[in-house]
Parts: structure tokens; C-alpha cells; sequence
């Protein structure tokens, strides 16, 4: 049985369902897998010819540039996204999706196995997450949950994200006292655990790209470690940045 969580009314924008019947449901699909993104369009299709779902394609994405002018053109209720866009990473993609107006859901297809993964994607708000080996037996029921205004997580993802997510709030309440990061290095440290890559943290402080490495550099030291995932990992235990 799959894992629900309600979610409170005023954060739903479109059910799938009203009044016990199917309404139209309008999907973005941004992968940059041309023949992923056919093979997605095809089980689409399926679904809303045998009635499981009225679903209507009204665009595709390849980057996150075009994800997003055609979030802002369209108004999609449902984005599936794929993690692993070559152009920019998921975790920021979902970021920036949620600077703009937009009021509909995400739902992540991904490769990605790695429990951080799912962790971070669902704190960076993704109300449900599939993996692309499991798309065809999960994806028509994660859009029904996911338009219901549930979260869908199914059970091999659910138990990892819980483990995390209690391992998290342990650690959160743990001191901090021991690590002394200046404001700046605090909102750097945030955008890195958020994904963001050193050209877009600088552009999101309004500051140079060497300036980003410096204090990169600084960070690191203080956390006593040599890569950017060792930092978001140690980040997160000492409750030092939020995702």
C-alpha cells in the first residue's frame, strides 16, 4: 500500500477529481530524454483513453529554461520532472519554480535511488517522487494522489525518507555553537544544500563567482570537509541549513 500524507487545503491548487468526476488535468513534461519523454507521452495517453485519468499534455521541456517560460505560458496543474537534466540540477530546478507564481504540483521521475535524493527533493517541494524503472506500475497512481493533494511516496521510497527525515530532526536539535559561519557563509551554505551551482549562487547574492569559491573555500574548512556533498550532508546534521 502505498504512503499518503494530506496536505492542507489552501496549499492545493487543482484536484484531480470534483464532485466524483474527472477533470481535466494539464501536464508539463520536462525531461531531456527525447525518447523518455515519447515513452511518457504514450503512457499518458494511455491513461486518459482508458479512463483512468483525463490528462492533457500541454507541454514538453528539455532544459529548465524552457521548463519554466512554459510554467509561466501555460500554468500546467502538474509538472513531472526529471532530476537529472543535463543543463541544471533538479533540486535547483524546483527552486526556481517556486520564485514564480505558480500554484500547481510537481511530481519527480527520477533515476536517482539515493535516499538523499528523494530527501531533498520532497524538502525542496515536490509532492511526490517515482522512479523511472517504476514509472509504468506507479506513475498513473502517484498524478491520481498527487491531483487528490497527497503526497506519494511508495514504499521502498517511504522508508527511506522517513529514516532521514527523523535522523534530520535529531540532529537539528543538536548544537551548532561549535561551527561559526558568518551571514554570508549561511546564505552560500543554503543555496549549496538547495542544489545551486556557483554561477547561480552568485547570482542569486549579487556577488562574483570567485567571491562564491571563497567562501566556499571557507566553509569547508570550518565544517572539516574537502566536497560539496560532505558539506550539504554535515549541513544538514548540525541543522546549519535547511532544504
Amino acid at each position: 500500500m502505498y504512503q499518503t500524507f494530506p496536505v492542507s487545503v489552501k496549499e492545493a491548487a487543482i484536484d484531480g477529481t470534483r464532485n466524483g468526476t474527472k477533470e481535466l488535468v494539464s501536464i508539463l513534461l520536462v525531461d531531456d530524454e527525447p525518447k523518455f519523454r515519447q515513452g511518457i507521452r504514450t503512457l499518458l495517453n494511455f491513461y486518459s483513453a482508458s479512463g483512468s485519468v483525463n490528462l492533457d499534455i500541454v507541454g514538453e521541456a528539455a532544459s529548465v529554461e524552457q521548463a519554466l517560460k512554459l510554467t509561466v505560458e501555460q500554468h500546467p496543474a502538474l509538472i513531472l520532472l526529471d532530476l537529472g537534466l543535463a543543463s541544471e540540477d533538479g533540486i535547483a530546478a524546483l527552486l526556481r519554480l517556486s520564485e514564480l507564481p505558480y500554484k500547481g504540483r510537481v511530481l519527480i521521475l527520477s533515476a536517482h535511488h539515493d535516499d538523499e535524493w528523494v530527501f531533498r527533493a520532497m524538502q525542496a517541494g515536490a509532492w511526490g517522487y517515482v522512479f523511472k524503472d517504476h514509472v509504468a506500475t506507479q506513475l498513473c497512481e502517484a498524478i491520481r494522489m498527487v491531483m487528490d493533494g497527497k503526497v506519494y511516496l511508495p514504499p521502498e521510497v517511504a522508508t527511506g525518507f522517513f529514516r532521514l527525515f527523523h535522523f534530520y530532526s535529531g540532529q537539528s536539535l543538536l548544537s551548532s555553537t561549535s561551527v561559526h559561519l558568518t551571514e554570508r557563509e549561511h546564505e552560500v551554505l543554503n543555496w549549496l544544500v538547495q542544489g545551486a551551482s556557483n554561477e547561480q549562487i552568485a547570482k542569486h547574492l549579487f556577488i562574483t563567482v570567485a567571491t562564491v569559491k571563497a567562501h566556499l573555500t571557507a566553509i569547508f574548512e570550518k565544517l572539516g570537509v574537502t566536497s560539496r556533498t560532505q558539506a550539504i550532508v554535515k549541513a544538514l546534521k548540525l541543522g546549519l541549513a535547511c532544504t
